[in-house]
């Protein structure tokens, strides 16, 4: 399965970088401008991983489908982005094993790519200030295709850009939305279990592999 493996799309949040400190603390900032009560650290982490609209959303209502009041929403969004601008590597950091698995895939020939429902204009600035940007031949942020993961849209137009079939590529990620888009997709997925995937084991979710870091990754494509 893994053999034929020619490209390899890479989830961000959760799977390369633990960044929920730094949206913790612009959720926060958010939540303080508009009067709410602040959400601790350990309920953001059960929430993230559907794209930011959606974590406004829950912060809001404190509930994982809550649905806020449009006008609130409305107001609260700006608010969440300018925070978050302001937090986007204060606090987050890359796993560990994760920088030296992009460097041994790279070392190796493989084209890698980061495909994420954040905003590429958030994704962007974190990678670079976490210096892993040069790994990646394109990054495919939430906002660029019409629906984000489990959707197969962001990897669909990742391997149009890197001119590979998506049955070729690999899809790595921690959450069941990675998984589904994988699915969806068409191409293999495997997972790291220590990210967002709101509290359930995503060995539940049936990926092709589980691997416990990054590095690791290598020795299933060798």
């Amino acid at each position: 399965m893994f053999k034929n493996v020619t490209a390899i799309f890479f989830d961000l949040d959760g799977t390369l970088v633990d960044s929920v400190p730094d949206l913790t603390a612009a959720v926060n900032v958010m939540l303080g401008q508009i009067g709410l009560p602040a959400r601790d650290e350990a309920q953001v982490r059960t929430w993230v991983g559907n794209g930011m609209n959606n974590l406004i959303r829950r912060a809001l209502t404190g509930d994982m489908a809550g649905e806020a009041d449009p006008e609130l929403f409305a107001r609260a969004r700006p608010l969440y982005k300018a925070a978050y601008a302001d937090h986007i590597s204060v606090y987050s950091t890359l796993y560990p094993g994760a920088r030296d698995g992009l460097t041994e895939l790279v070392a190796a020939g493989w084209p890698l790519a980061c495909v994420t429902n954040k905003a590429a204009e958030f994704a962007l600035p974190l990678l670079e200030r976490l210096d892993i940007s040069h790994f990646f031949a394109t990054v495919v942020g939430g906002e660029c295709i019409p629906n984000p993961k489990p959707a197969p849209d962001s990897i669909r137009l990742c391997a149009e850009r890197m001119g590979v079939a998506i049955a070729s590529g690999l899809m790595v990620g921690d959450s069941l939305n990675d998984v589904g888009a994988a699915r969806n997709a068409g191409c293999p997925v495997v997972c790291v279990p220590y990210g967002y995937n709101h509290g359930q084991d995503i060995r539940d979710a049936q990926p092709d592999a589980v691997i416990d870091s990054i590095a690791d990754l290598i020795a299933l494509l060798i």
